[in-house]
């Protein structure tokens, strides 16, 4: 009788025990899939056809890498931090290329000061690559807010050097959260060349995007 009444018991606890599991690992995917998306998973990247159309070429992209690029990305590299970065490249078939860096950072505070601090390279950056290189002539242009999650700043670059001419470049920091992203696309020319629009409407589809 005692074994019968413990066999018993030990079926109904084993009963119990699996409801138990099963309640809570029913709690666990719910709130999980009500929680916003950049609660479970990692920032989203451009792809290829989000970039400002070439006449010349389509966009190749590259996979999605953590740290920074290497060389490290002109203005922004050495405001990066590299153990939380992850990067994705992007080219064309001509001299065409971009990057996108992405951040997060423990709070938002954080954030929105390493968003500062991109912003504050890429204003800084003509004097310090004319600092580094006396052949070299660079200017600056901020092109204004972008209207994205938290908000999103573009900024020109253009280079001028007396032996390989001009490079012009641009550059997007945007914020989402505790998230900051940062979009760099160059190529020879001037800033005549740049698509300013185009880039703007890559920049607000990067920051949107991330979650």
């Amino acid at each position: 009788m005692a074994h019968r009444i413990g066999r018993a018991l030990g079926r109904r606890v084993s009963a119990a025990a699996v409801t138990a599991v099963t309640t809570f690992t029913a709690a666990v995917v719910a709130a999980t899939s009500a929680a916003p998306a950049g609660a479970t998973g990692a920032p989203a990247f451009l792809e290829a056809g989000e970039l400002p159309p070439h006449a010349g070429s389509v966009w190749h992209a590259g996979p999605v890498t953590s740290g920074v690029p290497d060389p490290v990305p002109f203005c922004v590299g050495e405001a990066l931090p590299g153990a939380t970065s992850r990067f994705r490249q992007f080219w064309t078939d001509v001299d065409t290329n971009a990057q996108q860096v992405t951040v997060v950072e423990r709070d938002e505070a954080a954030a929105r000061g390493l968003a500062a601090l991109l912003d504050r390279a890429v204003r800084q950056c003509p004097a310090k690559v004319q600092q580094q290189d006396p052949d070299v002539t660079a200017k600056w242009r901020d092109y204004g807010r972008v209207d994205a999650e938290e908000g999103a700043r573009v900024h020109g670059v253009q280079t001028t050097h007396a032996q390989t001419g001009n490079d012009v470049h641009l550059f997007a920091v945007g914020r989402d959260g505790r998230t900051v992203t940062v979009v760099h696309w160059g190529e020879m020319g001037t800033f005549a060349h740049a698509p300013v629009t185009a880039f703007k409407e890559t920049t607000r589809t990067a920051v949107e995007k991330l979650y």
